[in-house]
């Protein structure tokens, strides 16, 4: 294919790293404003936004709340993904960092129920509809800008670092609670040293947007555009909205990519954010106790990423995914057994294996996401299939965790809810194509229209 002669040149190693550097620092403060909100329902919100409930429905509806934030993410990423296709990923990065820290600096600032009634949830839940668009249009971007600028070598490796931002952006917000757990006393923390974190991201958003703003477009999306306006030039032959692109040639791969996230998404919100209310509320431990576990394993989370990454540039995206799934489903039923011992060191040790296996899931995702689309439908159709199956899998596994808690008291029907997605994402991953030695720029090559064929020649098992 005549696509080889005209692919940008990839980057000195200097130039990726400092890209590397601003897609994980940029998706760790947006993981920690994310998160900070997830643990602070499972903390606080049900004292100081839904007041009188009985703890466990007061968590309930903070968890709804919380849960509207994923209900944003699709439409996140329909907006950042066309725009992202059309202009460029670095302008729509610098926009998803500025509406999610202010959205989250001005959680910091809200009045509680106790000060404005019943309009302090309204607000929250208006609040965390912003971050949730926002976070639906930051994922795709961050990943595409490493991935883009890397080599297929080695780009389940680089595209991995920008997924550290999650236990990156979770071990800051768990740890900024924790500290603030063990300085104050209860009544200080539910009065007012809850917003500390909050307002905090404020200072981050800061650092962020000026390391962001010190990068460069990706250059495939540059060629591609390029290719796009030479054939507009020569043969009046004018691009189809990304959207439509994306469900006409890749509709396949988007469910794929909604499969693969299923697992992945609901294992990670039950370890982290469920296990909260799991820990404090069934075992009885104390907050610090359950707070510093998650922080602990979370650091576990961030180191063993890349080593996943790196392992699928050897051996395959899809071996290294079915190694996470089939693991999350093995794990579930000794994750809740070590759990109900009530010791510190078996609950570290459950949320740990937990988080390594999902980490094998979540490391190789993003090149893996990445590999399956054309460039200038690469924004919308990675966001799409990772941001839509958000709303059935991360959005409400908290909550139907909590409920069926409430429910049953017991730790069996969660455990069957993990497994019964663990089976969903090894279908899926099943019937996936091996895409690790895919050359991004190739089906930039053909038309809009052909991009099925040249996929079909690119796209390779290992």
């Amino acid at each position: 294919m005549a696509a080889s002669a005209s692919a940008p040149p990839a980057p000195a190693p200097s130039s990726l790293k400092r890209i590397v550097a601003a897609s994980l620092i940029g998706t760790t403060i947006e993981w920690y404003d994310f998160f900070l909100y997830g643990s602070a329902a499972a903390l606080v919100f049900n004292k100081v936004f839904f007041p009188g409930s009985d703890p466990l429905v007061g968590t309930l509806l903070s968890f709804l709340t919380y849960a509207v934030g994923f209900a944003a993410r699709p439409l996140g990423a329909l907006v950042f993904g066309h725009y992202g296709d059309r202009l460029g990923r670095k302008k729509l990065l610098v926009l998803s960092l500025l509406l999610m820290g202010g959205a989250t600096f001005a959680i910091g600032l809200l009045p509680t129920h106790a000060t404005v009634g019943s309009a302090a949830p309204v607000l929250l839940t208006a609040l965390r509809l912003v971050q949730g668009f926002a976070l639906g249009g930051e994922w795709g971007g961050a990943v595409l800008l490493v991935s883009e600028h890397g080599d297929a070598k080695r780009r389940g490796f680089w595209a991995s670092w920008p997924q550290t931002g999650a236990p990156a952006g979770q071990l800051l917000a768990t740890g900024v609670l924790s500290a603030l757990t063990a300085l104050l006393s209860d009544a200080a923390f539910t009065s007012w040293g809850w917003r500390i974190p909050f307002l905090l991201s404020g200072v981050l958003v800061i650092v962020g947007l000026w390391i962001r703003l010190s990068v460069d477009e990706s250059p495939v999306f540059k060629a591609a555009l390029a290719q796009a306006e030479a054939r507009k030039a020569t043969a009046g032959q004018a691009e189809k909205m990304p959207l439509v692109a994306v469900l006409r040639h890749h509709w396949r791969d988007v469910l794929v990519a909604m499969g693969a996230r299923m697992a992945e998404n609901i294992s990670y919100y039950v370890i982290t954010a469920f296990i909260l209310v799991y820990a404090t509320t069934a075992v009885e431990m104390s907050k610090q106790t359950a707070l510093n576990a998650v922080l602990i394993a979370s650091a576990v989370h961030f180191a063993v990423i890349p080593a996943w990454g790196a392992l699928s540039d050897r051996i395959g995206r899809r071996p290294v995914y079915l190694i996470g799934a089939i693991g999350v489903g093995a794990w579930m039923f000794p994750f809740f057994s070590l759990i109900d011992t009530g010791s510190f060191g078996n609950l570290l040790l459950a949320i740990t294996v937990g988080l390594v296996l999902h980490g094998a899931m979540y490391a190789p995702q993003a090149a893996f996401f990445a590999e399956m689309f054309a460039t200038r439908m690469r924004y919308s159709g990675a966001s799409i299939g990772a941001q839509f199956s958000s709303v059935a899998a991360g959005a409400p596994a908290p909550l139907i965790a909590t409920a069926l808690l409430a429910d049953y008291d017991s730790s069996t029907p969660i455990a069957l809810y993990v497994i019964a997605a663990a089976l969903i994402t090894v279908v899926a991953i099943g019937c996936a194509r091996e895409t690790r030695q895919r050359d991004l720029n190739a089906v930039d090559a053909e038309p809009v229209d052909e991009a099925p064929a040249a996929r079909s020649a690119d796209v390779r098992t290992a």
